[in-house]
């Protein structure tokens, strides 16, 4: 009978089954641990034949779209991939450590936000049925955070989800975790001691050492990283001047933008528009500081243009009370001492209004009720991000942020742009209110119909706005209505989504 039983159950096993085994553990004749069953059960069969592995290295799906798309089957088949999520989810940990030890606060902060602050950054774009209000994903929960500090709580931190509608390539993912923290009574210098710590005591607790191997891209060579405390430090516009072997102009000159966009000719380097002095300050820090540094390094003092949300030098002017730390040419993290003056940050605020109107779909967006709060008084305060994945993709060698999410964002399939298609409601009505009816010329147009959309994407094909200037009455009139449509039915029109964003 027994044979019987082991005959049966082996004709219905096959790889990848999970089974339930009842028996006592021994040694198999190479002395490998194992069990010996009285009883071997089926549980949940495997319907599909899985790829073969192939030692801990090379894994037995090489293919990266599958590896991505069918993470679950990765992680069946190739071995290193779940020790990538152990280094994932020992960073996390020990990040709350560190500041569960020094009586930080965990707290939660709200991922839909009626006006995308915090950050300079582009936001993902949503809509409330029931409160008819377009609302913004995230970008970063700074001003929440900062309005616990204001209230009282001292220390306070969120380990969390960010989303920015912004590229997608080796070290960025639409969305991604953060760590920011605040406390109250602590300076940028402070902050860069804690940043020493909290990275340094990683990189030990994690490789057993400060120096870690790292390759920064795809087929390139491994390069040593030392993350021994303390870390090199550079000021952003002295150590430009002494890279670029120029000095630069001040940051109060009236032709400062002429004058740096002369220099990135003179370098060939090119600005996306708007060339406001910000963008063009960071492309050439990005050409000649931050692609050069290999081991950790402080990026310090950050004109005030550049960071609208920090502090200003107490002794230098035009700049801030800012760093990044940078390692092998990528960003880990960010902090500054905050800014507390509501007089000035409700300024900074209106500059970046401007930009935003001169097409910089970076720019922060005002907002009042931030500045209420900032009346009510803010202690001086030390606010730090830490960028978790990128942490984790140096502790894990791996130089593709996909490699470090478990379900990345990825181009849709055609089978899955057709499952998307089956499922969007057809006729006219494309979704949002009921009826949105356009002005000026297109007065009478739903343009809540494909065939309104379709006439509006028409008119703005190889345009920025509708007329042939810049934007007018008539652009912003007609992007309120637009904005009142769902973002992601909007975004089936490609030239109506990129006009809707250099409106509002």
């Amino acid at each position: 009978a027994g044979e019987e039983k082991f005959f049966d159950i082996h004709k219905k096993l096959r790889k990848g089954d999970i089974v339930g085994v009842r028996g006592y553990p021994g040694k198999s004749k190479n002395g490998e641990l194992s069990i010996f069953p009285l009883e071997v059960v089926l549980l949940a069969p495997c319907l599909h034949m899985l790829p073969f592995p192939k030692g801990a290295s090379l894994g037995g799906i090489t293919n990266m779209e599958t590896r991505y798309r069918q993470r679950y089957l990765d992680l069946i088949v190739n071995a290193d991939v779940r020790n990538t999520f152990e280094v994932r989810s020992k960073v996390i940990n020990g990040i709350r450590k560190y500041l569960d030890e020094r009586h930080f606060m965990e707290v939660e902060t709200p991922m839909m936000n009626m006006i995308p602050g915090g950050a300079v950054a582009k936001p993902f774009i949503t809509y409330h049925n029931d409160l008819s209000l377009r609302m913004f994903l995230r970008i970063a929960p700074e001003l929440y955070l900062k309005m616990l500090v204001i209230g009282g709580l001292d220390r306070v931190y969120e380990i969390g989800r960010q989303f920015r509608n912004e590229g997608i390539d080796l070290t960025h993912n639409p969305e991604f975790t953060t760590l920011e923290f605040y406390q109250a009574y602590a300076d940028y210098d402070d902050l860069m001691v804690m940043c020493e710590e909290l990275v340094s005591g990683l990189v030990m607790s994690i490789t057993g050492g400060y120096k870690i191997k790292y390759a920064p891209r795809p087929g390139m060579d491994e390069v040593e990283i030392d993350f021994t405390p303390p870390f090199k430090r550079i000021s952003m516009m002295e150590g430009l001047e002494e890279r670029m072997n120029v000095k630069l102009p001040a940051l109060d000159d009236p032709e400062v933008e002429a004058k740096l966009s002369k220099l990135l000719a003179e370098h060939g380097l090119e600005c996306s528009p708007p060339q406001t002095a910000s963008r063009m300050l960071d492309t050439l820090v990005g050409e000649f500081l931050e692609s050069n540094i290999i081991h950790p390094t402080f990026i310090t003092e950050h004109p005030q243009t550049m960071s609208p949300l920090a502090k200003y030098h107490r002794s230098k002017p035009h700049l801030t009370e800012r760093f990044e730390l940078f390692a092998a040419g990528r960003e880990l993290a960010n902090a500054y001492t905050e800014l507390n003056d509501p007089v000035i940050q409700y300024k900074l605020f209106l500059e970046q209004a401007q930009a935003g109107g001169q097409g910089d779909d970076e720019a922060m967006v005002m907002d009042d009720s931030f500045v209420t709060a900032l009346e009510h008084g803010l202690p001086p305060t030390g606010g730090f991000g830490l960028g978790v994945d990128r942490l984790t993709m140096f502790l894990s060698n791996k130089s593709n942020i996909k490699e470090v999410l478990l379900f990345p964002a990825m181009k849709p399939t055609d089978e899955q742009m057709a499952m998307i298609a089956a499922n969007t409601p057809s006729g006219e009505q494309i979704g949002g209110p009921p009826t949105v009816m356009g002005v000026g010329k297109f007065e009478g147009v739903n343009l809540g119909s494909e065939n309104g959309m379709k006439q509006l994407n028409e008119a703005l094909e190889g345009k920025e706005f509708l007329g042939n200037g810049g934007k007018s009455e008539a652009d912003t009139d007609l992007a309120t209505l637009i904005s009142s449509l769902p973002s992601g039915l909007v975004a089936k029109y490609s030239n109506v989504f990129g006009w809707l964003g250099r409106c509002l």
